[in-house]
């Protein structure tokens, strides 16, 4: 079966079209034009802001006038990772395909994440089967890559007083709460040296692991390409001279390393020893990782000489500050059982054309002062290894109120439908809600969305009877609302 033939229907054939829109964060031209033209198509008054944000808005239903209106909101962009390196995100569509009870991908993200939050809200928008009162969709910009749409909404973009974000990734599941976030990035300035003409040269390369959302997958112990690579080097350097020309590894600030990969060289005399340690250290990551990260894969390949080497007292540095930076989880919440209160992702680590490597770090805690003290940690830990340190401007976390009016009506929704109390919760990633309270302080808000898994890796599905389940508890919220007086 295709997707557009899926049930809902409505929803189903709009995401199909999303996935074959290219979207990537900062590059969201192309599906803003697609929602001003569904707009127009359906004779749906829309607006944008300076920045890019589109509203999309339409009356209630004859009857419900007086009702709350009511926002949806999800984002435009998408995370773009891919097993395929020449896949290119800004020309080509996600190749997605029914798999049973899911909807995958052939080596790319799917982008459901918060595609089908999009979906959905256009879905609602045309929909003659409910009564509602007032809907205005608000769909922002560059959410995964700094939330730079949420921080820069325009004035009088939205008039509503209840907000449901369409941005989270499980059924049955009602996040009232979410994390603050930070990216703190290390800046190495390295010589050019020569690269010694009597060392074998090789490309040690770090795959196949699972990667994976930085707040929503953190907390399962997943392997860290950045760490494992780092891990090596720094044991290898312990017993042999060893030089680095190139070093590379993730790209994402919010999405858990998948790949790394380093070219070294070391005495030519020490071939079969660094051979011998290689196979040691894999059968090592191999035990440890086991049933956990069963594509790990590490290699060692012969390569040219290379133009240069990192001077030797950067490399040291380098490859110390890696292995020894912190990632992962650093506290859980004293008062929601299960939930990361705070962590720090090693993301990236990359080498720019001006002789300098940028380590991409990124910090999350549900306490502000917790989320500023890890950065200051991380900051700490650079400053030490002679990096140059700069934070993001960040964001901050939504604070739950576990008396909120929309809360319980989404609730009392999904229960009446499908006879399950969801669970309420908060959620470790990070959602516009709390940007959106510093600047309209008076919204009741509520997220919720369908089952998706690994998420910001090529991994992504989503469940397509969630979607059903989904729709249905969305549909039922803005009936139950739309009896209430303003």
């Amino acid at each position: 079966m295709e997707i557009k033939d899926l049930q809902p229907q409505a929803v189903f054939s709009i995401f199909d079209e999303i996935t074959r829109i290219p979207r990537p964060s900062k590059k969201e031209e192309k599906i803003r034009a697609y929602l001003l033209e569904f707009a127009e198509k359906h004779g749906i008054a829309s607006k944008t802001d300076a920045i890019g944000n589109v509203v999309l808005s339409v009356p209630a239903t004859p009857g419900h006038e007086d009702a709350p209106t009511v926002i949806l909101q999800g984002h435009m962009d998408m995370v773009c990772e891919s097993n395929d390196k020449s896949f290119d995100f800004t020309t080509q569509p996600i190749p997605a395909y029914v798999d049973g009870e899911w909807i995958k991908t052939k080596g790319t993200t799917l982008g459901a994440d918060n595609g089908i939050g999009v979906a959905a809200s256009l879905a609602i928008l045309t929909d003659k089967t409910f009564e509602h009162g007032p809907i205005e969709a608000l769909f922002t910009m560059d959410e995964e890559t700094g939330m730079t749409g949420a921080n820069n909404l325009g004035e009088d973009m939205i008039t509503g007083s209840m907000l449901l974000n369409l941005d989270s990734e499980d059924d049955a599941e009602i996040f009232v709460g979410c994390a603050g976030g930070i990216d703190t990035q290390a800046f190495f300035t390295y010589n050019r040296s020569f690269a010694p003409k009597d060392f074998l040269y090789f490309k040690i390369n770090v795959e196949g692991l699972n990667g994976g959302h930085s707040g929503g997958d953190i907390h399962l112990g997943r392997a860290n390409a950045n760490k494992l690579l780092a891990r090596f080097l720094f044991r290898l350097s312990g017993k042999h001279e060893v030089v680095i020309s190139e070093i590379d590894g993730g790209n994402l600030r919010n999405a858990i390393p998948r790949a790394a990969h380093a070219v070294i060289g070391v005495h030519t005399s020490k071939k079969e020893s660094v051979r011998v340690d290689l196979n040691n250290y894999i059968a090592e990551l191999e035990n440890e990782y086991a049933g956990l990260e069963p594509n790990l894969k590490l290699t060692m390949e012969s390569v040219d000489t290379p133009d240069f080497a990192i001077d030797q007292e950067t490399s040291i540095n380098l490859v110390r500050a890696i292995y020894s930076a912190p990632h992962g989880v650093v506290s859980m919440s004293r008062d929601l059982e299960g939930l990361v209160e705070t962590s720090t992702n090693l993301a990236s680590v990359k080498m720019a054309a001006d002789n300098t490597i940028v380590i991409t770090t990124s910090q999350r805690s549900s306490v502000e002062s917790r989320k500023l003290d890890i950065a200051g940690q991380v900051e700490a830990h650079f400053l030490l290894a002679g990096a140059r340190v700069e934070h993001g401007e960040g964001y901050p976390g939504w604070q739950p109120n576990l008396e909120s009016p929309i809360m319980k009506i989404t609730r009392d929704a999904y229960k009446e439908l499908y006879g399950i109390e969801p669970a309420i919760k908060a959620i470790h990633a990070g959602l516009e809600c709390g940007l959106f309270l510093t600047k309209y302080p008076h919204l009741d808000m509520v997220s919720f969305g369908p089952t998706l898994r690994d998420v910001h890796s090529p991994s992504e599905r989503m469940h397509i009877p969630a979607v059903e389940r989904f729709y249905g508890q969305l549909k039922r919220t803005l009936e139950k609302v739309a009896e209430l007086k303003k």
